[in-house]
């Protein structure tokens, strides 16, 4: 009987860094101050290695967000988003959405689903979801899984 080692194979887990540029953007966004919807999308750049930004946009609902992201490609997202809550407190959650459509390469999955925990750990985020179709992010969906956060 043969033991396969982790890290041998061709289905090892890659984790990739993140860009020390998307770092410190990251850690602005954390802290920025206006009062609108923002989006960041990161991919990651298999050739280095590495979680990049690809776009930026300001004054984003969920649902220009979601016309944003491939179909088929996986997509990492921190999104502040204006939450009003039951009672009326207005609170600017920073959510961490990782888009991971079914029917993408397996490598390409193993890629994105490797290197989730250290980005969100990079970003300091606490709010994390996964969606498997793009067709999930709407304001409603997202509203329903903010609920869970009090």
């Amino acid at each position: 009987m043969e033991k396969l080692r982790f890290g041998e194979g061709s289905d090892s887990l890659v984790v990739c860094e993140v860009d020390p540029e998307l770092r410190e953007k990251l850690r602005k966004f954390r802290f920025r101050k206006e009062t609108d919807n923002a989006a960041i999308i990161m991919k990651v750049d298999k050739d280095r290695q590495m979680v990049v930004l690809e776009e930026e946009f300001q004054n984003i609902s969920p649902e220009e967000l979601k016309m944003e992201l491939p179909e088929r490609q996986p997509r990492f997202v921190v999104y502040s988003y204006k939450y009003v809550h039951e009672d009326g407190r207005v609170s600017y959650p920073l959510c961490f959405i990782f888009s991971s459509p079914v029917g993408c390469k397996p490598e390409q999955q193993m890629m994105y689903a490797g290197s989730k925990n250290r980005l969100v750990q990079t970003a300091e985020l606490t709010k994390v979801f996964e969606i498997r179709t793009t067709d999930e992010l709407t304001e409603a969906w997202l509203q329903e899984k903010l609920s869970f956060f009090r």
